[in-house]
């Protein structure tokens, strides 16, 4: 066998590893969300033009993902558009598996319903399918496009660890009950915690934004209040989606964004462990 060959073949072995890890890593971020009730409902009431604009936003997120991370080592444009489309294939694929083994998806089911519960799951399998070689590799992943983060970057890095954590609570009714119980002062301290963690996580655990933490003035400013209203239009946005803010008053809607918000800030923060 020539050494082009060996080199072919070495590559396609290296790929179908990255692409089982990558079917590890979606069953690894969506397995909570595959075996939560509301989501199921979701997936079968959600109307769906707001499922449509759920995953037609979520392709420039995954795409940033392939950019920063990726489930392969190949890099490029064209790769990582690859990388996009297999992982959201992937997502897809392990939904429509494991909510068929859970009996959630059955056959002779409405296609609509099905293809609504698969389709809802798909992008956070397809999430953790591009950030399968960060998390599951035995080095970390080497060294990423995310090691040399602009700014920018980083606060697109932010705003997908508030989505991770967003998704994985934003459809189950605790989200409003805790909002509804939450008086004024509960709210405006629940925002005040909400941006000191963001603050103290990001720049004294230097997860992101370490070159910033000589700085604790400029750092907040720069990174940690844009970080929090990052968490927020991501909280708010995953209200909508799931229907969330229908029928409530604009108090309603503010308590349940930062109540929602609390979690997506610690998503935000902790970006640098998720992606």
């Amino acid at each position: 066998m020539s050494a082009a060959a060996l080199i072919d073949l070495s590559r396609e072995r290296a790929y179908l590893r990255d692409l089982g890890r990558a079917f590890g890593g979606a069953l690894v971020f969506s397995i909570p969300l595959l075996m939560t009730m509301e989501m199921w409902e979701q997936g079968v009431a959600m109307d769906r033009g707001r499922l449509l604009a759920f995953i037609v936003a979520g392709l420039p997120l995954l795409y940033g993902l392939a950019y920063y991370a990726g489930f392969s080592d190949r890099r490029g444009l064209v790769n990582d558009l690859m990388d996009t489309a297999v992982a959201l294939a992937v997502g897809f694929l392990t939904a429509g598996v494991l909510l068929s083994l859970f009996g959630v998806v059955r056959w002779g089911d409405p296609p609509r319903e099905a293809l609504g519960m698969i389709a809802l799951q798909a992008v956070p399998g397809a999430m953790g399918a591009l950030l399968a070689r960060r998390q599951l590799s035995g080095d970390g992943g080497g060294e990423t496009q995310e090691d040399q983060a602009s700014y920018v970057g980083e606060l697109f890095l932010m705003a997908a660890g508030a989505l991770f954590f967003a998704l994985n609570v934003a459809p189950t009714e605790e989200m409003i009950l805790i909002a509804y119980k939450a008086g004024a002062l509960n709210v405006l301290g629940l925002m005040g915690v909400s941006i000191l963690l963001l603050h103290l996580i990001v720049f004294r655990a230097g997860f992101a934004g370490q070159e910033e933490a000589d700085r604790p003035a400029h750092a907040f400013f720069h990174f940690t209040l844009p970080g929090y209203a990052i968490a927020l239009g991501v909280s708010l946005f995953a209200l909508f989606v799931f229907g969330r803010i229908e029928g409530h008053s604009l108090a309603g809607v503010v308590q349940a964004t930062a109540v929602l918000g609390f979690p997506a800030a610690i998503g935000a923060a902790a970006a640098r462990l998720l992606v």
